[in-house]
């Protein structure tokens, strides 16, 4: 079970210029920020949206060739989609939602399987309005694999959640998806989330698939601008190349041993560090250790995070550390010495 995406799409001032791949039986997410496209391609997918060119093709069938002509219905598709507020039918109760993706004769016995699967016993008579956000999803859920889809999209699954229904919902979710033994595309805004139920990442900002990697490859060596910014990094610099090991990182002010400059396939334009990354040092003897002035102290829940310059005109830096790693230094003015270290720096393309 697998898909192949190639297409493009125009649609005013935006182009969606899209390809990627997945394989069989395969979680893939697809990370981006709102308005980067993700919404758009999984339309593309399902038929509601025509691409202007390109192909799609799900498990061997076309889906969707302009050169060819072909561009199945969305019902012919046979492809499953949970939008981002559940589309149920608010005048049908739970049983009817779920009867409505049913294609057996023997609806009963279907409706039974996926009300007692999805925990709905109780529920089979209450219309959407009567439901709670998780029981919706339920529903939405329960509609879906009652199609037998071939395929299965989430579009933001959790967003209308609040954070202790989510929860909630990503453990029923995720053990949902467990018995799912066919392709699924999971797109979220959010890193967390891809990150716990993805092995595999498409990235996606302005239109265009940034890269396709491992989870590991994307969150631990993201090679892109947009990549880093996407999962988490908070910290980044244009650079000037000084030689095979040294650049200056413009806007922090600073001059980094980056000794994977030598490495680097394509010529990187920006340095990132993530906040839990920098590390707070007695001395500024190692290397890549600067002396830098606290500017701004916050307190989360369980960490504390420093704002910090290294000069007057330089951009600022976060710093970000578990509160038992506290120590009594870091107020406004303090001048504390911060250690870069060369496994913690990414190089990056714009």
């Amino acid at each position: 079970m697998s898909l192949f995406v190639d297409i493009r799409l125009r649609r005013q001032d935006f182009c969606l210029n899209v390809k990627f791949e997945t394989g069989e039986n395969e979680v893939l997410g697809v990370l981006g920020s709102s308005g980067c496209g993700k919404s758009m391609t999984l339309k593309c997918i399902a038929g509601i949206e025509m691409p202007d060119c390109g192909r799609i093709v799900l498990n061997g069938r076309v889906l969707f060739d302009s050169v060819q002509k072909i561009n199945l219905s969305p019902q012919a598709r046979n492809v499953g989609y949970l939008f981002q507020n559940y589309a149920l039918f608010p005048h049908m109760t739970v049983e009817e939602n779920i009867a409505a993706g049913i294609k057996t004769k023997n609806k009963k016995v279907c409706i039974d399987r996926y009300i007692k699967m999805f925990y709905l016993k109780k529920l089979e008579t209450r219309y959407p309005r009567e439901l709670s956000g998780g029981q919706q999803q339920r529903v939405a859920l329960a509609r879906i694999f009652a199609s037998e889809p071939e395929i299965l999209m989430l579009d933001e699954p959790f967003s209308a959640l609040d954070s202790y229904l989510k929860w909630q919902v990503e453990n029923e979710l995720a053990r949902v998806l467990q018995d799912y033994q066919k392709t699924v595309l999971f797109v979220s805004h959010n890193r967390d989330e891809v990150y716990r139920f993805c092995d595999k990442i498409a990235v996606l900002a302005q239109g265009q698939i940034e890269c396709v990697s491992s989870k590991n490859d994307v969150f631990h060596a993201p090679q892109s601008l947009a990549a880093s910014k996407l999962t988490g990094c908070k910290n980044h610099s244009r650079i000037r190349i000084i030689d095979g090991v040294t650049i200056e990182a413009i806007e922090w002010g600073i001059i980094l041993q980056v000794p994977l400059l030598k490495e680097a396939v394509k010529v990187p334009e920006y340095v990132g560090i993530r906040s839990h990354d920098i590390k707070v040092v007695d001395d500024s003897l190692a290397v890549n250790t600067f002396a830098f002035e606290v500017v701004q102290r916050v307190e989360d829940m369980f960490s504390f995070v420093l704002m910090v310059k290294y000069t007057e005109n330089s951009s600022p830096l976060r710093v970000e550390f578990p509160k038992e790693n506290w120590q009594e230094s870091g107020c406004i003015g303090d001048e504390i010495y911060l250690n870069f270290p060369e496994t913690g720096l990414f190089l990056l393309v714009g």
